[in-house]
């Protein structure tokens, strides 16, 4: 559970502030000064800061700069009222993460937050790749096959380097921690790193969230806002799901890495800005350059080093491997004894397809380890969990009665000639069905859905605002 210290000499939004985020599943800790947050941070760090900029004594820049000279990694987001923008500016210049006008938006302070929260573990958690899950704690890229074996060369040999990388392979099949150990192992570790999701972001608000915007700029733009690229400057932008960038920011983009410079939206100045680019994406991007969905030259900017992360299906030797590591993390996790698993269980995880990959593979033996009663794990306990007794054929399972159904309502769509993309169309229905019933059998808890989901709370955000999702329609 991730713990956020608020900072705020408002006892009101303080007490509010603490209730809403501990409703989102945080441990949240307060305090009423500057002076009284740097105690609580020397005896024990958080995950997160939410600091005020006018506070009594200690003022806001001054308690960030004392934060900073702690723990230079540790993320705070700046509150402020419109009168010290300016000084919110300088603060994120300086390193803070980001910054928000009071009175805020709570669904956007949300995403801000659960942004800067993956942006801690990405500079926290240390990526092991040694492949040895015995010896491993927190997390890891697990795999002695060929396949990882070059994966890992490949890191080692880019990431001391300035280049920029594109990593390539099917969803989850681990380019995120791909991507961590770049960062961890670069010349660029101690600098800014900041994480851009291109699909968890509606694309209204990707440009502005990525290089920023002038005062005037658009209707609501009542202050400048520096954008991430800028308060990365020094250091690294991750940018995941790149295949999903709208074409009018691709242009931007391929600016960045071939001028070294952006603009803000509404403004005219050039801003000279030294960042690392790391993109990860799982779309074909040649198929979406045959189809004009993606710049050819910025592709060709993208991918000086390439990493191609192999699929779980073609690594089986590894699945073992990475039992073994579930089960050791998972059992900590949830403060139970190890239970084991039998050779029965593993061969017939071996032989799955996992079309979700390594991803699937660990919900599965996180949800196992969930309903395990002590014993070691048997068929009957992944049975339990994936819904299926019967082994699949070529990765497809048997139909069943839902399957039909769904297979009706999708031949009733297409008998009628619906116009437009009937494929998004589609996957939107069951999208938002699916969304749904997580927040449902959640109690509406968003942290909970997104992790029941396997997806982050900003993508959960997103999707929530895609379906027009109302939550207090959705939990009875």
């Amino acid at each position: 559970m991730s713990t956020i210290l608020i900072i705020d000499d408002d006892d009101n939004l303080r007490m509010s502030f603490k209730r809403l985020l501990t409703e989102e599943g945080y441990q949240v800790r307060t305090a009423g000064s500057g002076e009284a947050g740097i105690r609580m941070l020397e005896d024990s760090l958080p995950d997160l800061v939410v600091l005020d900029v006018r506070l009594p004594g200690m003022n806001g820049l001054e308690t960030y700069e004392r934060i900073y000279r702690i723990d230079r990694k540790l993320p705070v987001i700046i509150m402020t009222a419109f009168s010290t923008t300016e000084t919110a500016i300088k603060a994120t210049k300086m390193g803070a993460f980001d910054y928000v006008i009071k009175p805020f938006d709570i669904p956007q302070i949300l995403v801000t937050i659960q942004q800067a929260l993956e942006v801690r573990r990405f500079t926290s958690s240390v990526v092991d790749m040694d492949g040895s899950p015995d010896h491993t704690e927190g997390e890891a890229i697990i795999g002695k096959s060929p396949a990882m074996q070059e994966v890992y060369k490949a890191i080692g040999r880019v990431a001391a380097t300035d280049a920029t990388v594109l990593v390539r392979g099917e969803s989850g099949s681990g380019k995120e921690l791909a991507a961590m150990a770049l960062y961890q192992h670069s010349i660029r570790a101690e600098k800014p790193f900041l994480v851009i999701n291109c699909v968890a972001i509606p694309d209204t608000l990707l440009e502005s969230e990525l290089f920023g915007y002038e005062k005037g700029a658009f209707t609501g733009a009542t202050h400048r806002r520096v954008g991430k690229i800028e308060q990365a400057h020094g250091g690294t932008v991750f940018l995941d799901e790149i295949g999903d960038m709208p074409m009018n920011l691709q242009a931007k983009m391929l600016r960045l890495l071939q001028e070294k410079s952006i603009e803000r939206l509404g403004g005219r100045d050039t801003i000279p800005v030294d960042v690392r680019i790391i993109a990860a994406t799982n779309r074909d991007l040649e198929q979406l350059i045959m189809t004009g969905h993606f710049r050819e030259d910025l592709y060709y900017r993208l991918k000086v080093i390439t990493i191609q992360l192999p699929p779980l299906r073609e690594r089986t030797g590894d699945i073992p491997l990475l039992i073994d590591y579930f089960l050791s993390r998972f059992s900590s996790e949830l403060g139970v004894e190890n239970p084991g698993i039998t050779q029965e269980a593993i061969s017939r995880l071996v032989s799955n397809p996992w079309p979700g990959n390594i991803r699937e593979l660990s919900n599965t033996m996180q949800k196992a380890l969930i309903f395990n009663r002590g014993a070691p794990l048997t068929i009957a306990d992944i049975t339990q969990v994936t819904g299926s007794d019967s082994k699949t054929q070529n990765g497809n399972p048997h139909e069943n009665g839902c399957d039909k159904n769904i297979r009706n309502w999708i031949r009733s769509q297409l008998s009628m000639g619906k116009q437009g993309n009937l494929f998004e169309h589609c996957l939107d229905h069951f999208g938002g069905i699916i969304v749904g019933e997580a927040l449902n059998l959640t109690g509406g808890n968003r942290s909970s859905a997104a992790k029941l989901l396997g997806i982050s709370r900003p993508t959960l955000h997103a999707k929530i605002e895609k379906y027009h999702l109302k939550i207090e329609t959705i939990v009875k």
